[in-house]
């Protein structure tokens, strides 16, 4: 079945592959040709000590020919051979990445990134392998062994059946081999990708790494994973010792002595033909040396399986993104109103433990509805359901009266703008980081946006301006700077609905003050999701709701709840006493 996958990957180079291999058919045969002329020559020309200038050098310009025909041919097979592997790889490169983004966020949240990386790059470049090195090999050599067989069968029919019962001994060998092996590399793939999730890690996490001085505990936890995958190597390179050459040249050693044998038991009874001799050495010859080049890529063949494996378990997951629109024709968001209908939802697959309990609300458009309560009572979630990073356990989610599983996923990410709390930019530049190279995002449009949320002053210092090189991650800019582009880029959408997910919490108290009034542009017209810490920034919303535990435990406007002296009275009180103590303490 697995083999069947890789070589359905074939498919469309079909034509191509055909040509190639038709070429491997000429060029094996110019191969195994060639001792058949040096036998000629031995047994009609050396031993009778017939000279002839003619036939000499027929023979020597055939066997010339052939030659220099096979490596032509051969150069030719083998880059066909290649770049058939390498459009293949990447294709099924093309197809994980494809498939890993289209992956709900729970993927995310449970998988390390590096064990990820680590399946689309390094499994998929050992499946490079199998295709470039191994595939190509293995047809070169099982042709190689037919043609030597055909030439073996024509000299001495006794012997070549001889000769075909070292097949089963190889094949048991290549079973064998297989078999223990396959454990090995499994084994060896799995600590590869704990190594990959452990250095992307600790290189994420550098700053607190050294801040806390963490790297000694960092060092033996990595050495602990590095030493798995020695102990997982040795174990391999134990195999290939033993299987892979030895023991192939111990049967050939076998079948030597034997053949010289035959043939010296012929020599009793008659002469015997020196050129079939040497023919048939040659030939014997030839038949181990691609057995051993089989035997080594069979290391590498079972490499690229176990890798396969695990490629295709990341292609075969089926926990895509909820959002795709079951209707023939998906709805437009036109007017921007957001109905949450007794939404209840659990982050396990079980759906044991609600991290949301029988929501409801309603936002009207043009209205801005925030969100407040204490570290995880369930506010960010209620955003990623809104944007349909996670599917609704229980209950509706409602858009303009329509069902959110409606609407495409072009349609409700266009129409939907996210800022979210972690600020994140991409390598490139400032405009390709607004723009997001949106067809119809202008360079005026991402201007216009920086201006609206008065970005354009830090950019228009910058050396480059909007054109100023950004590295991963922003590293270079201020965090506060880091949102304003942020912000940037979810006005440069235009969206109908804004979801602001504690989108100032990165922004210091000046940077916050300079955006309030942006921020109150950009809710103009627009229903806005408000997710805050920070009550300050949303005392002016249409409506605040508390949560608690994943429940709605009170609602109304800022002046309503701290009238009822509830949870929102004392979360306010204390962020304010918090603020004086500051202040007393400047």
């Amino acid at each position: 079945m697995l083999i069947r996958r890789l070589l359905n990957y074939l498919r469309p180079h079909y034509k191509a592959l055909s040509v190639a291999s038709v070429i491997l058919v000429i060029a094996t045969f110019a191969d195994v040709v060639g001792p058949i002329l040096v036998k000629v020559f031995l047994d009609r020309h050396l031993m009778p000590r017939s000279f002839v200038l003619r036939d000499l050098m027929v023979l020597g310009g055939g066997y010339l020919g052939l030659h220099i025909l096979s490596v032509g041919l051969h150069y030719y097979q083998l880059v066909s051979f290649n770049q058939i592997a390498l459009k293949v790889i990447q294709q099924l490169r093309l197809d994980v990445f494809s498939h890993v983004q289209g992956l709900r966020l729970g993927v995310f949240d449970k998988t390390p990134t590096g064990a990820l990386v680590s399946r689309i790059t390094n499994d998929t470049e050992a499946i490079k392998e199998l295709f470039i090195g191994v595939l190509a090999t293995l047809v070169q050599n099982f042709v190689l062994l037919i043609g030597i067989f055909i030439a073996m069968f024509s000299l001495d029919v006794q012997l070549a059946t001889f000769c075909l019962f070292l097949l089963p001994i190889i094949f048991g060998l290549m079973y064998t081999y297989r078999r223990l092996s396959t454990k090995v590399y499994r084994i060896m793939r799995k600590e590869l990708s704990h190594l990959n999730a452990k250095l992307n890690e600790s290189i994420q996490g550098m700053n607190i790494v050294q801040a806390m001085r963490q790297e000694k505990r960092f060092r033996q936890e990595f050495g602990v994973i590095n030493n798995a995958y020695y102990r997982a190597a040795i174990h391999s390179i134990r195999l290939e010792s033993l299987f892979v050459r030895p023991a192939v040249d111990l049967i050939y050693t076998f079948a030597l002595v034997l053949v010289l044998d035959f043939f010296g038991f012929q020599s009793l009874k008659g002469p015997i033909q020196i050129g079939v001799l040497y023919a048939f050495i040659n030939y014997l010859d030839r038949f181990f040396e691609p057995v051993n080049m089989m035997m080594q890529r069979l290391s590498q063949i079972q490499q690229s399986l176990v890798a396969a494996e695990r490629v295709f378990e990341v292609l075969d997951d089926d926990r895509i993104t909820p959002i795709t629109s079951r209707a023939s024709e998906p709805p437009s968001i036109l007017k921007g109103q957001i109905e949450f209908k007794d939404v209840s939802f659990s982050y396990d697959s079980d759906g044991g433990s609600d991290v949301l309990e029988k929501i409801s609300f309603t936002v009207y458009p043009g209205q801005t509805v925030a969100f407040v309560g204490h570290t995880g009572s369930g506010k960010s979630t209620i955003a990623n359901l809104l944007m349909g990073f996670y599917p609704v356990t229980r209950g509706e989610i409602l858009i303009d009266g329509v069902s959110l599983s409606d609407f495409s996923n072009e349609e409700l990410r266009s129409r939907v703008g996210l800022v979210a709390q972690d600020p994140f930019l991409f390598v490139g530049d400032i405009t390709k980081n607004i723009s997001l190279s949106r067809p119809a995002v202008s360079q005026r449009d991402v201007e216009d946006a920086a201006t609206f949320v008065q970005a354009d002053e830090f950019v228009r210092k910058l050396p480059k301006g909007f054109e100023e090189p950004i590295g991963e991650r922003g590293a270079t800019l201020s965090s506060g700077q880091r949102q304003l582009i942020c912000f940037a880029r979810t006005m440069a959408g235009n969206p109908k609905i804004l979801v602001l997910d504690e989108a100032t919490a990165s922004i210091d108290t000046e940077t916050e003050e300079a955006i309030q009034a942006a921020l109150e542009k950009m809710r103009k017209g627009r229903t806005t999701i408000a997710i805050a810490h920070r009550l300050s920034t949303i005392q002016d919303a249409d409506l605040i709701l508390v949560l608690h535990n994943g429940k709605i435990v009170e609602r109304g406007t800022h002046t309503e709840l701290l009238v009822k002296e509830g949870l929102y009275h004392k979360m306010f009180m204390m962020q304010q006493g918090t603020t004086g103590y500051k202040n007393r303490a400047i």
